[in-house]
């Protein structure tokens, strides 16, 4: 198991460092020029110029790409260019904020998606089955753009029981602080949710017809027992590593969710380092994404491996 959990972080670091070319020439081929926006629409070429030398923008890109690794690789993730901040300072300014979103919107994905997945596949009623299948197909068909606007509009403006947005401090005032979460972490559950509770009730009516269930029903064990002790448990698998994958799509709904609902969290400030071609600070925040879903994606593979001995030994099914 050690073997197989090496073999994988070297093969994500290989898949970070590859991304992190890719993220630093994307945001250098993009137009604009911080150094332009830092003088001012007014300022002379000579003061841009100085100001580029100062920031090292002067130097050849490959220069620039390796300057910025060697940082990275001693815990110095360099200043802001237009904040004047270290980037480390920054990030742990708002941290917090998409943590907690991003940790709620989980546990309500997977929440939602369990309760889906197990009512579709256990559900003898066929209103019901169809109603929890709309349901599923109608969160589908909206991001969390749409589905944000939409709860805003009626928990908070027609029924006005919950906060439109913003954050407060989850120790200082829990209660407000969890009451500003609600919205914000359905609506990015909501897209991602339908996909786990499907595939859950797939595999689970595979499972079903399995020998094991087969031999529980013939010793007269309850349905439930079965469903929560034997089925649900050897479903798992598809749905663990989808899991991994939906946790990404998380982090890009973090972009989206923290501007509609108000949010200073990681999101906003990309869109901030972006919007000022601020390269350090962009390339920082971009990096730690793709860091977070290659770890993630990385924890899945890992329990998959615990319940499927296969995996890691690389033997077919």
């Amino acid at each position: 198991m050690t073997r197989y959990v090496l073999r994988q972080v070297m093969s994500g670091l290989a898949v970070l460092l590859a991304t992190s070319v890719i993220v630093f020439g994307l945001l250098h081929l993009a137009p604009g020029d911080p150094a332009s926006i830092l003088a001012g629409p007014d300022a002379a070429e000579d003061t841009i110029a100085a100001i580029r030398t100062e920031m090292g923008l002067d130097q050849h890109p490959v220069a620039q790409y390796l300057d910025w690794l060697r940082q990275l690789l001693t815990g110095d993730l360099g200043m802001s260019y237009t904040l004047g901040q270290p980037v480390s300072e920054l990030i742990g300014q708002r941290i917090g904020s998409t943590l907690q979103l991003t940790v709620t919107a989980t546990f309500l994905m997977i929440l939602l998606g369990t309760a889906m997945g197990v009512g579709l596949a256990t559900s003898k009623s066929r209103v019901i089955k169809q109603g929890i299948d709309s349901m599923a197909t109608l969160a589908l068909a909206m991001p969390p753009f749409v589905s944000g606007v939409l709860l805003i509009f009626l928990f908070a403006v027609v029924w006005g029981v919950l906060p439109s947005g913003g954050e407060a401090s989850l120790l200082g005032e829990p209660a407000d602080a969890v009451s500003r979460l609600i919205l914000p972490s359905i609506a990015m559950a909501l897209p991602t949710a339908p996909v786990l509770g499907r595939l859950l009730a797939t595999e689970m009516r595979r499972t079903r017809d399995q020998e094991f269930v087969l031999t529980a029903q013939a010793k007269g064990a309850s349905t439930r027992w079965i469903t929560w002790r034997h089925v649900v448990p050897n479903s798992l698998g598809p749905a663990i590593v989808e899991l991994g994958i939906r946790v990404g799509h998380l982090l890009g709904g973090v972009v989206v969710a923290e501007a509609i609902f108000a949010r200073a969290g990681l999101g906003s400030l990309l869109v901030e380092a972006v919007q000022t071609r601020d390269y350090r600070l962009a390339q920082v925040l971009l990096l730690l994404g793709i860091a977070v879903m290659i770890a993630a994606q990385l924890a899945t593979e890992v329990c998959m491996a615990r319940l499927d001995p296969r995996i890691r030994l690389g033997v077919s099914s």
